[in-house]
C-alpha cells in the first residue's frame, strides 16, 4: 500500500479540486489573485485552522513547506520537479500571519492547482530537517505523533504489514450545514494485504467494507453477490493510469562500479524500432479479455480518455502484428541466426533480458506473463521475475539495476502533474532519469512542451502543446503501454453520503461519509 492512500486524509493543500469537474476550490486558502505581470500571486489563508496537535496554522507553515521542504535537495519530493521551470524556483514569503506572496520566475497556467500540494507544519518538522531525519520521520513506519496535519483524520496506529488506523481529528476546521464539526466517522482502517487476491477474499468474506481497486476478474464473482453481501459495485469508466513495459537505457546503471546494462542491450533498448516492435507484439485484447475480464481498454500513449479535455485520441496506435514487429527487428539486424527460436544481433548476442514486476500485484504478474509469451513468439527471451514492490522501486529509483520493468502510473486530468516523469531531468524519467541535458531531440522537445505548457495561459494553446507530447510519446514508446482497467470500486451499503467520482473514487469526500443506522 502506498502511504499516499491514507495521507490524503491527514494533510491538506491550499486548494483542492472538484472530484467531477476538476475545477479548483478553496481549502487552506480562501482566495488567490495575481498582479498584472502574472508573476506575483497573493494568497489569503483560512483563519482559525489548527494542526491536529493543537498548534495554529499560519503563513509560516506555507513558507516553510515550499522553501525548506519542497526546495530542499536532501528531501525526496516530486513537487520540486513539477514547479521548477527552466531551473528557476518559486520564491515564497510571508506578508502577514494569513497572507503569503508567491513570486514566480515565469507565468503559471495552473498555479491554483499546484498549490493543492500538502502543507506541513513548521513547528513540527523544522527540527527534523535540521537533524536530517525528515524523510524517515515521514515514512511508512512513522510514529503517530510525528504525522501532524490539518486534515479530517490523523494517524492512530500503524502495524507494519497489517493495517493503518486513522482516527477522527477532533480539531478539524470544517463543519456541516448544521454547524456540526466534520468528519462524521470515528475511524478509518486500512487493511494492508499482500496481494490483490487477498484484498478480494477479505471483501468477499465480509472482513472489509471496500475494494478500492477492483479487478475485472472479480466482477463476475462479486456482481451476483451484491444483494446477499449488502454492497454495490460502482463502474466509473477507464482509469487515469497505465500499465507499461519500460526498458533501461540509463548509462549510469551499474553494480559495484560495473555497468549493469550491457552495451549491446542498451543499443537495442535505445532504438525506437525495438520499442515499436515490442509495442506491435503485445496482444492487448488478450490482456483485456483474459486478465481484465473484458473490463479494460487498449492503451498506446501516456493518457486515457479519462483525462478529458487534454486527451489526444489522434496518436499512433500499434495493432497486434508480429509481421510488422519482425520487419522492424530485421531492420536492426536482429534475426534468428542459429534457428534456436531466439533472435541474435549482428555480434551474435541473444536478445534476452529480465522483465521485472511487483510480486504483490497478481494482475501485473498475469500481464507480464502474457507479454513474456508474446515476446517469445517474436524471438525474444524475457525472463519474468516478480519482486517485492519497495525493492523494485529502489532498483528503479536509486540503484538502476534492472533491464525491463512492467509497472504502472496513476495519471490524472492535468498533464503537468506528470512533469517529474516526462522532463528529462526528472527523477521519475524512469528509462534514463536525472539527465543533465536531454539525451535525445524528442526528449528535449518534451522538456520544451512542459515548460511552455506550464506558462501558457490560453487553454486551447495548452491543449495543442500536450497533444504534441502525447503524439511524441506514442511514436517513441519510451513506455510501451498495454491496457488500462475499468475504474471499479465496491462498497458496503452501510454508509451515507457516498458519491463515487472519477477523482478520488469513494473516498474523495471521506470527511462527509457517515455510518447508517443498523
Amino acid at each position: 500500500m502506498s502511504t499516499s492512500e491514507f495521507t490524503l486524509s491527514i494533510f491538506e493543500g491550499l486548494t483542492t479540486v472538484d472530484a467531477w469537474t476538476f475545477e479548483r476550490k478553496p481549502l487552506l486558502a480562501t482566495a488567490w489573485e495575481h498582479d498584472e505581470s502574472g508573476l506575483v500571486w497573493t494568497v489569503k489563508l483560512r483563519e482559525g485552522v489548527q494542526w491536529n496537535d493543537g498548534k495554529p496554522f499560519t503563513a509560516d507553515d506555507v513558507v516553510f513547506t515550499y522553501m525548506d521542504v519542497i526546495y530542499n535537495d536532501d528531501i525526496t519530493t516530486s513537487m520540486r520537479d513539477i514547479i521548477t521551470i527552466e531551473g528557476k524556483q518559486w520564491q515564497v514569503s510571508k506578508v502577514d500571519d494569513f497572507t503569503v506572496r508567491f513570486e514566480l520566475p515565469v507565468k503559471c497556467a495552473i498555479f491554483d492547482l499546484l498549490i493543492a500540494s500538502d502543507i506541513v507544519p513548521k513547528h513540527k518538522y523544522q527540527p527534523m530537517i535540521l537533524a536530517g531525519t525528515f524523510d524517515s520521520a515521514m515514512g511508512a513506519d512513522s510514529k503517530p505523533e510525528d504525522i501532524v496535519g490539518t486534515g479530517p483524520f490523523m494517524l492512530a496506529s500503524h502495524e507494519t504489514g497489517q493495517k493503518v488506523i486513522l482516527r477522527r481529528n477532533p480539531r478539524y476546521w470544517r463543519r456541516d450545514a448544521e454547524g456540526n464539526r466534520l468528519p462524521y466517522l470515528e475511524e478509518i482502517i486500512y487493511v494492508i494485504v499482500q496481494d490483490l487476491n487477498s484484498e478480494f477474499l477479505r471483501f468477499r468474506n465480509a472482513e472489509t467494507d471496500a475494494i478500492l481497486r477492483m479487478r475485472g476478474e472479480d466482477f463476475p464473482i462479486l456482481k451476483p453477490l451484491e444483494r446477499e453481501g449488502n454492497f454495490r459495485i460502482y463502474q466509473l469508466g477507464p482509469r487515469y493510469g497505465s500499465q507499461y513495459v519500460v526498458f533501461n537505457v540509463n548509462p549510469g546503471a551499474s553494480v559495484d562500479g560495473k555497468p549493469y546494462i550491457a552495451p549491446y542491450q542498451r543499443r537495442w533498448f535505445s532504438d525506437v524500432r525495438f520499442r515499436q516492435a515490442v509495442a506491435h507484439a503485445i496482444d492487448r485484447q488478450t490482456i483485456i479479455d483474459s486478465v481484465m475480464n473484458g473490463l479494460g481498454y487498449p492503451q498506446y500513449g501516456p493518457a486515457t480518455s479519462a483525462m478529458g479535455y487534454f486527451y489526444n485520441p489522434n496518436i499512433r496506435t500499434y495493432d497486434y502484428n508480429l509481421d510488422k514487429a519482425r520487419s522492424l527487428l530485421r531492420d536492426m539486424e536482429l534475426i534468428d541466426r542459429d534457428d534456436d527460436g531466439v533472435l541474435e544481433d549482428a555480434e551474435g548476442h541473444k536478445v534476452e533480458f529480465t522483465l521485472m514486476t511487483n510480486a504483490e500485484n497478481n494482475q501485473r504478474i498475469a500481464i507480464a506473463e502474457i507479454v513474456r509469451k508474446d515476446l517469445e513468439q517474436l524471438g525474444m527471451k524475457a525472463n519474468l521475475r516478480a519482486i517485492e514492490f519497495n525493492a523494485l522501486i529502489t532498483r528503479m529509483d536509486k540503484t538502476f539495476d534492472w533491464e525491463a520493468i512492467l509497472l504502472g502510473l496513476t495519471g490524472g486530468p492535468e498533464p503537468h502533474w506528470g512533469a517529474h516523469i516526462w522532463k528529462s531531468g526528472g527523477r521519475m524519467h524512469v528509462w534514463y532519469p536525472y539527465q543533465k541535458s536531454p539525451a535525445t531531440p524528442w526528449e528535449a522537445r518534451i522538456d520544451e512542451i512542459f515548460d511552455q505548457g506550464f506558462q501558457e495561459l490560453d487553454r486551447v494553446k495548452r491543449k495543442k502543446l500536450y497533444d504534441e507530447w502525447q503524439a511524441i510519446i506514442a511514436e517513441q514508446q519510451p513506455y510501451i503501454y498495454t491496457a488500462v482497467n475499468e475504474h471499479m470500486v465496491a462498497l458496503r451499503n452501510k454508509f451515507g453520503n457516498v458519491f463515487p467520482a472519477p477523482i478520488g473514487g469513494v473516498l474523495h469526500n471521506a470527511e462527509e461519509i457517515f455510518l447508517l443506522e443498523p
